[in-house]
């Protein structure tokens, strides 16, 4: 008799990003492989993109992929990525 097994799925992550301090009427909106930011003034996401592209850089950097971090490491990734 054979098993019935489900294909192993990988595992999926991403990070979403929402601001909403914007008010000059602009929708802003960026997105990647493992991301989606949404809205805020144009300081404010920038200040987001430019944080999850440093994380991307920093994951690339020790070869995982974001669903193998845990909270503790995004936690530090997030904090080290911050723009100045």
């Amino acid at each position: 008799m054979s098993e019935n097994r489900l294909p192993k799925q990988r595992r999926n992550a991403a990070l979403l990003g929402l601001a909403f301090d914007a008010n000059d009427g602009h929708s802003r909106i960026t997105r990647g492989a493992n991301f989606f930011l949404a809205g805020g003034s144009e300081e404010t996401h920038g200040r987001l993109r430019e944080t999850i592209i440093k994380v991307n850089e920093r994951l690339d950097e020790r070869g995982i992929e974001l669903a193998d971090v845990s909270v503790d490491q995004l936690r530090d990734l997030l904090n080290e990525s911050q723009p100045d």
